[in-house]
């Protein structure tokens, strides 16, 4: 198996719907900007999204891949594939229809700030009932790519998110066209957009599952495992999504803080599809296989090479970050209903995210080198502690910093937890970090930084050229990036920063 190719596939393919998400968010931002409209229905949209990234960006896998291979190996997995779908349809349809009746609850919990604005929170209610059944959907759909997954097919669990913002799109087009109201259209393709994808991936999974539909629940053994390990996972692997959930929840007293909040995370999550999601979500079922097979050897290596290209991805794109953030934001969102001041605020949210953007990497790979050893213990109380810190420096800074002190929160929090897992690994001898990534690392530093000096130097002699409020400012974004990754791809391979070859696992399959 070659991990660089796979991890390429779905990562591009991540990407490529992380982009068209993107081009969704520039619609929103030109047609509804960071207005209450927007607010509503990044609130209702929000907790069915935290709950699709929360399955689909390895929480799922953590608990079912490791127990699911072992079975296959052993030709034994239909009974506990099958027990653990009638278990999840069962429980989503009793938890969708206890949200859909106590709606302005679960609004008030992740919007309190919005009670004082009974129109708003009215409005939050009406579309999160529309969206809410995505969460059944999507829950569903991680099922079926985590066996798609196991057996090594990840093209099409990483592409039907597409189907989402392609959805997306075309509702505000409809409802730009038609006169329709943009948050309702957008809300109804949220729902439709979950049933497909679901649909699709029933059908690919087929050659490996057909499930048989059953009310009775009987548990074995491994099903009491995986339970077992399951809600800590979703805990733990989710990290990053419980932090912007909180996030959310604090934002929510903060007028427009919402949206700033949302159009930042938007931009980082690009880079992270590709260091942090793919990587981890291709090396979770290899590493399992390898510790099943007790191959030590291969598995600290595993660990060294993709920690390695981790950080070979995200340093870069959090120096970028840092160094372009107002440019970014302007070339991208700042158009119509997105003002001056929507571009300050939302760039000065990203330049925090982005000082945070490698630590949320590393932790969707620390996490998965205890998951694929069926420990979610651990991890689990690593996420309590960073969520923990989360809320309180959020909380501590909020008054006099307001909504940059939530995207301090993320970012500092996901520090500790990197430091956190990196002093457990070692002490319990389960990763130690090989002389070839220390040396590696050092160069992938050197790059990154020679990379944000030639970025800066252009931002400040093109400055003029981002003045402007048309398109041609994007032109020359993408020249300054562009060259940039270049130069920095080019200093990696003559200082031997990375090596290809280090990621193609023959005796894997």
């Amino acid at each position: 198996m070659n991990i660089l190719k796979a991890v390429s596939s779905f990562g591009s393919l991540t990407l490529l719907s992380r982009v068209l998400g993107y081009f969704r968010d520039i619609l929103i931002a030109v047609f509804i900007g960071t207005s209450s409209l927007a607010d509503a229905f990044f609130v209702a949209f929000r907790l069915p999204n935290t709950f699709r990234r929360l399955f689909a960006e390895g929480t799922f896998n953590a608990a079912f891949v490791p127990i699911y291979t072992k079975l296959t190996l052993k030709k034994d997995e239909k009974n506990f594939t099958n027990t653990v779908f009638n278990f999840l349809l069962i429980s989503l349809l009793a938890l969708t229809l206890v949200a859909e009746i106590f709606m302005s609850g679960f609004v008030y919990l992740i919007s309190p700030g919005f009670v004082n604005d009974p129109d708003k929170f009215k409005l939050a209610t009406d579309l999160s009932r529309i969206t809410f059944p995505f969460l059944l959907f999507v829950s569903l759909s991680s099922f079926f790519s985590a066996i798609l997954n196991s057996n090594g097919k990840f093209a099409v669990a990483a592409g039907v998110p597409i189907i989402l913002n392609v959805f997306l799109i075309i509702s505000i087009f409809y409802a730009h066209f038609f006169d329709h109201s943009y948050v309702k259209s957008m809300a109804i393709a949220v729902f439709l957009s979950g049933l497909a994808q679901l649909i699709v991936l029933i059908i690919y999974s087929r050659n490996f599952f057909i499930p048989k539909i059953n009310f009775i629940i009987k548990f074995g053994d491994q099903l009491k495992v995986f339970f077992k390990k399951l809600l800590p996972s979703i805990f733990s692997s989710g990290v990053m999504q419980i932090n912007i959930l909180v996030g959310t929840i604090i934002a929510s007293f903060q007028s427009s803080a919402v949206s700033y909040l949302y159009y930042a995370d938007r931009i980082y999550q690009l880079p992270l599809a590709i260091s942090g999601i793919a990587i981890g979500t291709v090396v979770l079922p290899v590493l399992s296989r390898s510790i099943a097979s007790d191959t030590n050897e291969r598995v600290l290596f595993l660990q060294n090479r993709s920690i390695e290209l981790s950080i070979f991805l995200s340093a870069p794109a959090a120096v970028g970050i840092i160094v372009g953030a107002e440019e970014i934001i302007s070339c991208l969102f700042g158009y119509g209903s997105f003002d001056q001041e929507s571009i300050y605020n939302t760039s000065r949210a990203l330049i925090i995210f982005g000082f945070g953007l490698p630590a949320f990497s590393l932790l969707k790979l620390y996490s998965n080198f205890y998951f694929a050893r069926g420990d979610t213990n651990f991890p689990f109380k690593v996420s309590v502690f960073t969520v923990a810190m989360n809320i309180l420096i959020s909380l501590v800074f909020f008054e006099n910093f307001g909504f940059l002190s939530i995207a301090a929160g993320t970012s500092i929090s996901c520090w500790l937890a990197v430091f956190v897992y990196k002093f457990s690994l070692k002490k319990n001898n389960l990763h130690l970090s090989d002389s070839v990534f220390i040396e590696r690392f050092a160069k992938i530093f050197v790059c990154s930084m020679v990379m944000g000096s030639l970025l800066y130097y252009q931002f400040f002699y093109f400055s003029e050229k981002f003045l402007v409020n048309d398109l041609t400012k994007v032109f020359y974004l993408f020249l300054i990036i562009g060259n940039s990754i270049f130069v920095y791809f080019i200093m990696s391979i003559i200082f031997k920063a990375f090596s290809i070859k280090d990621f193609k696992l023959k005796n894997y399959k």
